[in-house]
């Protein structure tokens, strides 16, 4: 036992030498891969909403539709008291509620603040509850933002149109936090392509869309 013992403590520092050099390649390639590996992918926000209202949402709906990275616009009420309304008690100016259109589009091809340039183009923003002969709080301009940058950028937006005096007359676009969307009944979506040689259609949505795609080619889809 005692021969058997000595050649063990003789042999230990080498069997140690080993084995420390047999563990090391695995350790270091270990703190190789943990330190090569790739991060994770940063999330990338696909697209937002937004809910606009300036006057009939025909209107609103017939441009916003057109424009690139605009993945749908859908129209209906927002802003008011009760749920659900239909068409017919939007028209009496008692709901609260204001024609909107909703809009869902990809930031990475328009941003919240191009959307917003267009919407102020196509619209009067400085009459009170009012677009040409469309009269009552339903027709009120509106901006109804989903996140702090959806209204910082509104609001900057309409301090450089005013700054710049687009309009003669003060911008009273409300900006205010979204709360609900109510979908309107289905003869409303898509008016404009639908109707197009309606009267209403022919003398107010036409020459609103021939200013913006004259104004803006580049964005049209």
């Amino acid at each position: 036992m005692s021969i058997l013992y000595s050649a063990v403590r003789k042999f230990r520092p080498i069997f140690y030498a080993v084995i420390t050099l047999a563990i090391i390649p695995f350790q270091i390639f270990g703190e190789m891969s943990t330190m090569t590996q790739p991060p994770p992918p940063t999330t990338r926000i696909s697209h937002e909403t937004i809910t606009l209202g300036g006057g009939c949402f025909w209107c609103i709906e017939a441009v916003m539709s057109e424009l690139k990275g605009v993945d749908s616009a859908v129209s209906g009420y927002s802003g008011g008291r009760i749920e659900a309304p239909t068409y017919e008690q939007i028209c009496t100016g008692k709901t609260g509620h204001a024609e909107v259109v909703q809009v869902s589009f990809n930031p990475a091809v328009i941003s919240v603040g191009d959307l917003l340039s267009v919407f102020f183009s196509i619209h009067n923003p400085t009459t009170q509850n009012r677009q040409g002969n469309d009269v009552g709080t339903q027709y009120r301009s509106v901006v109804f933002y989903r996140n702090d940058k959806q209204r910082n950028v509104a609001k900057s937006l309409i301090a450089e149109l005013t700054e710049k005096k687009i309009w003669p007359d003060p911008i009273i676009t409300q900006v205010a936090p979204y709360y609900a969307f109510y979908r309107a009944e289905d003869y409303h979506q898509k008016y404009f392509s639908k109707n197009p040689h309606n009267a209403y259609c022919a003398a107010i949505i036409n020459p609103k869309l021939s200013h913006f795609r004259a104004q803006f080619l580049d964005k049209i889809k």
